[in-house]
């Protein structure tokens, strides 16, 4: 009868070596046990073209009916089925064929050599792939497996399937033989068995690259709460355990997941009802306006049912914006010219890589059924796509038209034909041109033998040996794109993104507004025309926000919602000092030191560069009062020296006095040390000399005061205190006091001298440029001995007051200590709790405010007797007033 198959004898994932055994029969109990051997059935529904060598294709486009419209299994009875075409997916058959002619016509590939084909019809059908499996090694009319009758077929490789199912089942039967297999839909989980085969070619990327694109897609559009829709079936199920964990991974959460029942068609639609009511209840009750749909061909139409179910409620714009994987066809739902795709306008869809190729939309014009022999599955495309029949056709009915030939696939809308090539079609058209190329590549012409010796070397070709140059083959395809195979048996071409839209005739187009390429460079993996994108209507072209929540607004950080997934957060204001400048911070950040916040915490500011400046009107005013009072001051002391042998003056210690007035001259400059651009010299001088200036008139008054009390105890008779009285004491005391405060001073500069800083923290909006005291216990220890001189000449000149001397200045001393306390207790508050220049200002203003109490109180009594009342500045006179 014939011979029996060969295969090669290499272990898995191994390159095929000789020498070869036989198959026996029993290997194929497994696999070919459960197609219908024992009866084989012929179904007219295939395509074969005979050549020297043979290119196998599976496709699936037809469903197989009952008259009670209920799925029937394969073998179907021909009495009772009714075959629907998916016609979108004819063009798949079209597309193998273009492939295979143009090779045919190529005279630089295969010369003398013909390409033929055996497509044979799946039927979506689990038992029937097994049952393709077997029959390509048959001839086009007998089937018996394991075994070759009559003519070879000369089988070098097989193209399918579309679905998971027929791709796996296919392999399984075809891997034995180590035959290359060259599957056009996705690379799905069902074939991990085989991943690692020689035998297995992915025309579509592995699937892991689609999850990676839909998450990049998701975060391109800031879209974090999505829903998943999927088959309740394993391959739903392993998609959801493999996205999830990615989606977390990238901050995005599933608002739900939903599993559509696997048996939805038609009669069993009324079986399902009740859950997809549910199903869709939830899913237009979430916020998620997003939502990735993971499935086949068939999942779009039982979602399609799913969705008719709302229209009532909702219409047919549902406010969705739908992601859908590769491997589902977005126009699989128009079976029935009737069915409207409106639900779906603006979904977006990665689709394998497509490009226009020259010559296939005129050899799709020119398509007339009556010319194409041997094709079994024109008629009933042709019959359901045209709403006609043919002669003797169980399409007939006495509303019908007859099938003329002469309709033109242009003039059928979108969704039931599309003339540019599809994604899968382009997928199945490198397929066959990488086959011939390896073929080709095999066998040189440039050989020197015959065209009948060559043609037998490819009869005897062993399609196995093909792998180590399809696992390395490049070449430019006729679309100008270059075609190469890596070395896992990926065609490295990614995913286009594809936007499709609706039109009210029930038409559509699907337009490219993406493209996802794994193998890109970094960054450049992922484009997206935003501009070019048709969103659903509900939107009015404003590109949808798919979020638990709002947006938090720049300035606001998220805070988590206890019992809530991570996207769903609520929106707290930044604290003090830290900003947000981008929506849906996780947290806020601080300002650099040199910034500051704006009002609404979305910025940063530059800080101001400040000082006390002769420039500030603060600064000039306590300039212009330190000059004033120190004029003041040079005019008393201008005033006592001219009237310095009258007796006012001379009362008390003229010496003193114009110790205490010359000091007081010099603490009002002293004042201007404090204002300007900190430099070192000024920081270094400035606390040091207002501390001995002041601690010089200070002990002038405590001298003084100390004075009248032994001038009074002197008077008494025998009193032993006369000879402490006299200028040495006054000036002892005034020395010895400011010597104190020099050697706290020389300490001070010796352990931390003051030196210029600068103070960002302090005033929020302010870099404050500053004089740091270095130690601020020596600075304290300086203003603390000067408290305590005041304090002890207080103390004297109140004792003193009351005491019968027409000169006594006690009085005048003890107002002037009391001001001059005053003035400095409250400076210790007020300068600690105030902040950058305005503490300067404070120090100023005491220094100011306590030596004009000195001047003011001890020498405006006597100025007014001397410039007004001279008559009065007589001896006789005060003492006359003094006795009265």
């Amino acid at each position: 009868m014939g011979s029996t198959l060969e295969s090669p004898s290499s272990s898995r994932g191994d390159l095929p070596q000789s020498p070869k055994r036989l198959i026996p029969h029993s290997e194929f109990q497994e696999h070919a046990a459960r197609c219908v051997i024992h009866d084989p059935i012929y179904t007219p529904h295939k395509y074969y073209k005979s050549g020297d060598l043979i290119i196998g294709g599976a496709v699936s486009q037809m469903l197989l009916f009952l008259d009670s419209f209920s799925f029937t299994e394969y073998p179907p009875s021909a009495d009772t089925s009714i075959p629907i075409v998916v016609t979108k997916n004819y063009q798949h058959v079209l597309a193998l064929v273009f492939a295979v002619n143009e090779i045919n016509e190529n005279p630089k590939i295969l010369p003398n050599v013909s390409l033929g084909f055996h497509i044979p019809e799946s039927y979506f059908s689990q038992k029937r792939s097994y049952h393709i499996a077997v029959e390509l090694f048959s001839t086009q009319y007998k089937f018996v497996p394991n075994y070759s009758c009559d003519v070879q077929n000369s089988l070098i490789g097989v193209i399918g399937g579309l679905g998971a199912e027929t791709s796996h089942h296919l392999a399984a039967i075809l891997d034995i033989y180590k035959f290359p297999q060259f599957t056009y839909g996705d690379f799905v989980p069902m074939l991990r068995d085989h991943s690692h085969s020689l035998s297995l070619y992915r025309m579509a990327p592995n699937e892991i690259h689609q999850y990676k694109g839909i998450v990049q897609l998701l975060l391109h559009f800031k879209w974090i709460w999505v829903g998943l829709m999927t088959m309740d079936d394993e391959n739903g199920e392993l998609f959801l355990s493999n996205l999830l964990p990615i989606l977390s991974q990238n901050s995005i959460c599933a608002a739900f997941t939903e599993k559509i029942p696997s048996k939805g068609f038609l009669g069993d639609i009324l079986n399902f009802q009740g859950k997809w009511g549910k199903i869709f209840v939830d899913v237009m009750k979430s916020k998620a306006n997003t939502i990735i749909l993971y499935g086949e061909a068939l999942t779009m139409i039982t979602l399609r049912g799913l969705l008719h179910e709302g229209e009532s409620e909702y219409g047919k714009s549902f406010g969705k914006v739908w992601i859908m994987v590769a491997q589902m066809d977005l126009v699989a739902i128009s079976m029935h010219k009737d069915w409207d795709i409106e639900a779906f306008h603006g979904a977006l869809a990665f689709t394998s890589h497509s490009h226009e190729v020259p010559g296939f939309q005129n050899f799709l014009q020119n398509l007339n059924p009556h010319l194409m022999k041997g094709n079994g599955f024109i008629q009933p495309f042709w019959e359901q796509a045209f709403d006609c029949s043919f002669p003797n056709s169980h399409f007939n009915g006495d509303d019908v038209d007859t099938c003329t030939g002469e309709e033109r696939l242009q003039n059928l809308p979108g969704p039931f034909f599309e003339m540019s090539m599809t994604g899968h079609s382009y997928s199945i058209y490198n397929a066959v041109q990488a086959l011939a190329n390896s073929v080709h590549a095999m066998y040189p012409s440039k050989s020197k033998v015959t065209v009948e010796r060559r043609k037998l070397q490819h009869k005897d070709m062993q399609p196995w040996k093909l792998h180590p140059i399809l696992r390395r083959i490049s070449f430019n395809n006729s679309a100008g794109e270059t075609v190469h195979l890596n070395e896992n048996g990926e065609l490295t071409m990614g995913f286009d993104i594809t936007n499709l839209i609706t039109f009210p005739n029930k038409s559509f187009v699907r337009m490219k507004v993406g493209r996802m390429n794994p193998w890109a460079p970094p960054g450049k993996d992922l484009s997206v025309d935003e501009g070019a994108i048709v969103w659903p209507r509900s939107f009015n072209q404003v590109m949808p926000l798919s979020l638990c929540n709002d947006n938090c607004q720049p300035g606001y950080q998220k805070k988590k919602k206890e019992g809530e997934p991570f996207c769903c957060y609520d929106c707290i204001p930044c604290p003090k000092g830290k900003i947000s400048h981008k929506k849906d911070a996780d947290f806020c950040t601080m300002c650099q030191k040199d910034h500051y916040p704006n009002k609404v915490k979305n910025r940063c500011i530059p800080k101001l560069i400040t000082f006390l400046s002769y420039k500030d009107p603060l600064g000039m005013s306590l300039a212009i009062f330190a000059l004033i009072f120190s004029l003041i001051t040079a005019l008393v002391l201008g005033a006592f020296i001219m009237h310095h042998d009258t007796p006012i003056v001379k009362a008390n210690n003229r010496s003193l006095t114009y110790t205490l007035l010359i000091s007081l001259l010099l603490c009002f400059p002293c004042a201007l040390l404090f204002i300007g651009h900190p430099v070192k010299v000024m920081c270094l001088l400035r606390q040091v000399a207002f501390a001995m200036v002041f601690s010089v008139a200070v002990s002038s008054v405590l001298a003084k005061t100390i004075t009248v009390v032994l001038a009074f105890m002197a008077t008494k008779p025998g009193s032993s205190m006369r000879k402490w009285v006299g200028k040495n004491v006054a000036n002892s005391i005034v020395l010895l006091c400011s010597l104190v405060q020099g050697i706290i001073c020389i300490i001070w500069l010796a352990i931390n001298p003051p030196f210029p800083d600068i103070d960002m923290t302090s005033v929020t909006e302010e870099i404050v440029l500053e004089c740091n005291e270095g130690s601020v216990t020596m600075f304290y220890c300086v203003l603390g001995y000067m408290g305590f001189l005041a304090i002890v000449s207080f103390s004297v000149a109140f004792q003193a007051r009351k005491l019968p001397d027409s000169f006594n200045e006690a009085k005048l001393i003890t107002f002037s200590m009391l001001v001059f306390c005053s003035v400095w207790l409250s400076f210790f508050p007020t300068y600690l709790s105030t902040k950058g220049k305005y503490m300067v200002a404070v120090e100023i203003f005491s220094i100011l405010a306590s030596s004009a109490g000195l001047l003011g109180c001890i020498f405006f009594p006597k100025c007014y007797i001397i410039v007004l009342r001279p008559e009065l500045n007589k001896r006789d006179l005060l003492i006359k007033r003094n006795v009265h």
